[in-house]
């Protein structure tokens, strides 16, 4: 009788190596945007600002103007370029806070436990009856509108989640065999954990951050659009689809069809790709 492993090893085999395509496709995607939000003053085919009243509304394709233009004569292709630094960097700013913030916070209660971590776990249990955007609008009204103050509210909002996910990591990860090993062997805490412990959990907070960028890009995108964010001339995402709404009565679908989709599209592929890095780890804590 013939050996079923044997027979079957060609198959397992090319499902084994099968190409992740949606994975390649939005890494692919996420590289182009980033590319097109370091590079993109120089990537502009035309002055993202300069007003061409002549010219309003005119439909994707029109000479000079690929993606066509806005309500006031510019070019979308243009404002979509510049307004991915801007749509970026928001985002960035508050993966970057919320990170550092929780990543400290969810270590130190994780690893301490005691009172400490009873403290710091109903302190997040509290921050997590506030909504991201409730925040930011609050910082807004301290600090003013823009970029920065909105971020710096929704950051505070994103920091219990890292804080939590990091804390239940760590907690984890403290009893195991090689943590036990360490302290045997005359290892110090602070030392552990920051040499040891932290590295291995490290790739599941990573995925949680890259979720968290789509949906503090999502969260932006929604105070540019109440215009407490990013404010106009500047190119900006959601302010485009703000700038572009009254347009679609007219039949004027463009302005708001490619920031929408820009947004879209990197969302769903910051998403994609935090969850392929959460599966290869085996899930949340």
């Amino acid at each position: 009788m013939a050996n079923t492993s044997v027979l079957l090893q060609p198959y397992l085999g090319k499902k084994h190596l099968r190409f992740d395509w949606a994975t390649w496709l939005s890494s692919g995607f996420l590289a182009l945007v980033i590319l097109a939000a370091v590079l993109a003053p120089w990537l502009v085919p035309l002055d993202p600002q300069s007003i061409d009243l002549a010219r309003i509304n005119a439909p994707a394709g029109s000479p000079g103007h690929l993606l066509g233009t806005d309500q006031n004569g510019r070019d979308i292709l243009s404002r979509l370029i510049m307004g991915t630094r801007t749509s970026m960097i928001g985002p960035l700013l508050v993966v970057a806070i919320s990170s550092v913030c929780g990543i400290l916070i969810g270590a130190i209660a994780g690893w301490s436990r005691g009172s400490l971590d009873v403290i710091v776990s109903r302190v997040i249990d509290f921050l997590f009856a506030f909504p991201a955007l409730l925040i930011a609008v609050f910082t807004v009204a301290l600090f003013g509108k823009g970029i920065l103050a909105p971020s710096i509210g929704i950051a505070i909002a994103y920091t219990p989640l890292v804080a939590r996910l990091t804390r239940n990591l760590v907690m984890q990860e403290r009893d195991r065999l090689y943590v036990q090993s360490l302290r045997v062997l005359g290892a110090g805490e602070f030392s552990t954990l920051m040499k040891h412990v932290l590295p291995v959990v490290f790739p599941t907070i990573l995925s949680q951050c890259l979720l968290s960028f789509g949906y503090a890009m999502v969260d932006l995108a929604a105070i540019s659009y109440l215009g407490l964010g990013v404010q106009a001339p500047a190119a900006d995402w959601g302010l485009m689809v703000a700038e572009a709404q009254p347009g679609i009565l007219s039949g004027a679908f463009g302005p708001i069809l490619w920031p929408s989709l820009a947004i879209v599209l990197t969302v769903v592929s910051f998403n994609h790709v935090g969850e392929r890095i959460l599966e290869k780890r085996g899930g949340f804590a």
